[in-house]
């Protein structure tokens, strides 16, 4: 039961991928929208631009796992 439970956290399509990543997306420019009330000037757009910098960060780094573990897998087929 516990298995099954686990495995609705895990990511396994890239469709699922971009659901992920524009809701960090959302929250992120959120987040960064504050900042900008915030900190007015330079400050506040620089944290801005690290809020959006750290999804496209995430986003590549998830979607590099994906494909990694699909060929992780396929190899394991194989053998």
């Amino acid at each position: 039961m516990l298995r099954k439970i686990g495995r609705l956290f895990v990511i396994k399509t890239r469709w699922e991928a971009f659901l992920i990543i524009y809701a960090l997306a959302l929250g992120a420019m959120d987040r960064g929208s504050h900042y900008l009330a915030q900190y007015p000037g330079w400050g506040g757009w620089l944290l801005f631009a690290a809020c959006s910098g750290a999804v496209f960060l995430g986003g590549a780094k998830i979607l590099d796992c994906l494909k990694y573990e699909a060929a992780e897998r396929e190899a394991a087929k194989a053998e």
